[in-house]
């Protein structure tokens, strides 16, 4: 019954996006309303899409819902309206995509200690990972690619902040450690991706041997899939402990603003997504807000391996296989990794008091004031017709 109500969610989703998109060639504006009722209420009564109604109707309302999100979100990137990166247009969603999922809102589910009641589907036994901190408000019905099922459900959390202290720290990221704290602390890079690609591999390979559409294919399929989950997991662990930890010790965290994206298109991709950098600047970021800590982010063209932590003169660029250099200025002996993530703590405090890049070393406004006009300035003069 759950996979009958994931393949009715898929098509109601598909006939409101084919439904937008036939609507808005022919230049007719539709609302949200009428999109509903065609692709739900009106598909129920024809002969074609008659099994829409053996499933809970609150899983269809949802998946139009989710339509018409997708649409909202691309707009607003085009116009401008949303910020980051840029949405593309809604894809439809196939049969044979491995990850399925039905939202279910207040009226669709029912929680029993340990079992969950789903609307057409019955009572669903539930092993909790941890109790729901208040009432939840909907809940999203999830099959992964590996076989497992999941419950996801969207609370209410409050905020809980922490007691004050008075360390803040700056980190670089990094392949060889993950990050470098301006204490001198290196948090280690498990790199979880490369100590299980032996394993993956063979189940790769293994996968590759059989034969399209047999059943041990399917059960290789799962094998890969089981493979990729533990690496997704202990991925997610370590972060949010790594990210937990940094956001206890310390009042305000100061983090580079990386291009992660970018970086992902060089041959060095499978180490920056193994490494999860943006994963770990995103849960700092939650924790801060839950917690009552900062989390600043440093502009991504500061130079902060070309400055002396200690000085503050800057003597350039520098290979990346330089770590340890003397500054020119003072002499002191500088790592590569710890005097980067220092010097993002000094930009980041300047960021948080709103002076990064407008004063000088000497404390003065380098910024110009404004000046009047000069009064034989050159202008230009129309000519008379």
């Amino acid at each position: 019954m759950l996979a009958r109500t994931f393949g009715c969610a898929r098509v109601v989703f598909n006939d409101c996006l084919r439904l937008r998109q036939d609507a808005y060639a022919a230049g007719e504006k539709i609302s949200d309303t009428e999109v509903q009722r065609r692709v739900v209420t009106l598909a129920k009564s024809a002969p074609e899409r008659a099994w829409l109604s053996e499933v809970a109707s609150v899983a269809l309302v949802q998946a139009s819902q989710d339509a018409r999100r997708a649409y909202r979100n691309w707009f607003d990137s085009l116009s401008g309206k949303r910020k980051g990166r840029r949405v593309g247009h809604p894809r439809f969603r196939s049969r044979k995509d491995h990850r399925q999922s039905a939202r279910f809102t207040r009226n669709g589910f029912a929680l029993h200690r340990d079992r969950l009641y789903v609307a057409k589907v019955g009572d669903v036994r539930v092993r909790w990972s941890r109790p729901l901190p208040s009432v939840p408000s909907s809940v999203t019905i999830i099959r992964e690619a590996d076989g497992r099922y999941y419950a996801s459900f969207v609370v209410e959390v409050a905020a809980t902040p922490l007691p004050a202290v008075t360390k803040d720290v700056g980190i670089d990221l990094g392949l060889t450690t993950l990050a470098v704290t301006s204490d001198g602390e290196l948090i280690a890079n498990p790199r979880h991706l490369r100590a299980r690609e032996r394993h993956l591999a063979r189940a790769q390979r293994a996968l590759a041997r059989k034969q399209k559409g047999s059943a041990n294919r399917s059960k290789a399929r799962v094998k890969v899939a089981v493979h990729h989950r533990k690496v997704r997991e202990a991925r997610a662990d370590y972060l949010h402990k790594t990210a937990l930890r940094l956001v206890r010790d310390n009042q305000a965290v100061y983090v580079e603003d990386l291009a992660v994206s970018g970086l992902a298109r060089t041959r060095l991709a499978k180490s920056v997504h193994d490494a999860g950098w943006a994963t770990l600047v995103r849960l700092l970021e939650e924790r801060a807000e839950r917690y009552g800590r900062t989390v600043v982010k440093v502009g991504r063209w500061f130079p902060s391996s070309q400055i002396c932590s200690m000085c503050g003169v800057k003597d350039g660029p520098k290979p990346l296989d330089v770590r340890t250099w003397t500054c020119g200025g003072c002499g002191a002996v500088l790592d590569r990794d710890v005097n980067a993530a220092r010097n993002i703590r000094l930009e980041g405090r300047k960021v948080a008091a709103g002076q990064a890049d407008t004063l000088n070393d000497c404390g003065a406004d380098v910024r110009p004031g404004q000046a009047s006009a000069v009064g034989a300035e050159a202008v230009t003069h129309r000519s008379a017709a």
